[in-house]
C-alpha cells in the first residue's frame, strides 16, 4: 500500500511522466506524508518501503484505485471509483457500526461501483471507523484501549476533501449516503456542511439518538462492535450528542434533497434463516430493523412540523442488511446525479 495513489490496478494515463516541477511537488507531498505518525487502530501500509507519493494532480476517468490519505488519526485507507468521464462530483458512501480496517463494505456487500460505473460522479468508500458514527470524539474509548481519538468529521470534510481537490474532485459538489451508523452520520455532516454537500441519504439510520432508552441500546451495540466506549465519543445530553441527533438538528436540513428509508424489520427475499446461524442473524436484523423504523418514523413527523420535504421509503418487509440497502442505493441514484450534474 502505498500514500496517495495506489499501485494496482494500472491504468494507461496518456503521459509518459509529469513535468519536473510537479514532479518535484509530489516528492514533497510524499515526505511530508510519510512523516506522519500511524495512529494505533487505523489499518497501516502494507508495503511501507515502496516509493511515496503524493495525489497526480489529475481528473483521472473512470477505474478504480485505493489511497492513502493522511489524517490527524494516522493515513486511513479510502477506495475509490473515479468518475466515468473525469466529472469533478463525489459520492461518499459511509460504512455501518461494524465497519472493517480493510474494506468498506460498500464495496463488495453491493454492487455499487456496477451502480454508478458508467455515471459521471466518483465513489468515495473510507475504510475504518467501526463504531465511530464518523463523530470527531472527545477522547479515545477507554474499554478497548484505543490510542487514537476518533475525529472522523474532520477527516471527512477537510482533510479528505483537501487531498481529493488533487485529483480534481470538487469540494463543494458532494454528495454522501450511509446506512444504519452511516446514515445517521450522512444526514449530520450535510447539516454541518452544506456548502460540501449537495444531497443526503440515510438507509435504515438512527434518527432520533436522544429518545428514552436509544443511548444505552447504542451503549450495548459499540460494546457489542469493537468494545468502543459511546461516553468517549460524547457525554449525556451534551452538546455534543445532541449535535449528533438529527431529530435536534433537523431544522438545518431545510432545502436539502434527503432521500430516507427504513423497512419493517418482516424477513424478505434477501432473508434466508434456514438454519441456526441463518435464524439468529435474521433475528438480530429484525430487531435492528425495527428500530430504526421508528426512529425513521419520529424524524419524519419531526420533518413534517418543520415543513422540510424529505422522500422516504418504508418496504413492507426487509431487514437490517445490505442487499435491502443496495437497492436503496438504486432507488436514490438519480436524486444523487440530478443534485450534482453528474448525468
Amino acid at each position: 500500500m502505498r500514500f496517495g495513489r495506489a499501485a494496482a490496478p494500472k491504468r494507461a494515463t496518456g503521459r509518459r511522466g509529469a513535468p519536473r516541477s510537479w514532479r518535484n511537488r509530489i516528492l514533497a507531498v510524499g515526505a511530508a506524508t510519510l512523516a506522519l505518525p500511524i495512529a494505533a487502530g487505523v489499518a497501516a501500509p502494507t508495503a511501507m518501503a515502496a516509493p511515496v507519493h503524493g495525489p497526480a494532480l489529475r481528473a483521472p476517468a473512470g477505474g478504480y484505485e485505493e489511497l492513502m490519505v493522511p489524517s490527524s488519526m494516522g493515513p486511513i485507507k479510502v477506495q475509490v471509483q473515479w468518475a466515468k468521464r473525469g466529472g469533478n462530483a463525489a459520492l461518499y458512501l459511509l460504512d455501518g457500526l461494524r465497519a472493517r480496517d480493510d474494506r468498506n463494505a460498500w464495496s463488495f456487500e453491493t454492487n455499487a461501483m456496477e451502480q454508478f460505473g458508467n455515471d459521471n460522479i466518483t465513489l468515495v468508500m473510507p475504510v475504518g471507523g467501526q463504531s465511530s458514527f464518523y463523530a470527531d470524539w472527545y477522547s479515545p474509548s477507554n474499554t478497548n484501549g484505543q490510542k487514537t481519538t476518533y475525529k472522523w468529521e474532520t477527516f471527512l470534510t477537510r482533510e479528505l476533501p483537501t487531498f481529493l481537490e488533487g485529483y480534481g474532485v470538487s469540494r463543494t459538489n458532494n454528495v454522501v449516503a450511509g446506512l444504519s451508523m452511516g446514515g445517521s452520520a450522512a444526514l449530520a455532516l450535510a447539516a454541518y456542511h452544506r456548502d460540501q454537500f449537495k444531497a443526503a441519504a440515510s438507509y435504515s439510520g438512527y434518527l432520533n439518538i436522544s429518545a428514552p432508552g436509544m443511548r444505552e441500546a447504542i451503549r450495548i451495540a459499540m460494546l457489542d462492535a469493537g468494545r468502543y466506549n459511546v461516553d468517549s465519543m460524547a457525554a449525556p445530553w451534551s452538546p455534543a450528542w445532541l449535535r449528533m441527533d438529527p431529530f435536534v438538528f433537523a431544522p438545518q436540513l431545510k432545502g436539502l434533497p434527503m432521500y430516507i428509508s427504513a423497512a419493517s424489520g418482516l424477513p424478505g427475499q434477501h432473508d434466508n434463516p434456514n438454519s441456526a446461524i441463518g435464524v439468529f442473524n435474521t433475528g438480530n436484523a429484525m430487531a435492528l430493523e425495527a428500530l430504526s423504523l421508528v426512529n425513521t418514523r419520529a424524524f419524519q413527523a419531526r420533518l413534517g412540523k418543520l415543513g422540510i420535504p424529505a422522500h422516504f421509503d418504508f418496504p413492507a418487509s426487509g431487514t437490517h442488511s445490505w442487499k435491502y440497502w443496495e437497492g436503496q442505493l438504486f432507488a436514490s441514484r438519480k436524486m444523487f446525479l440530478d443534485a450534482t450534474g453528474a448525468w
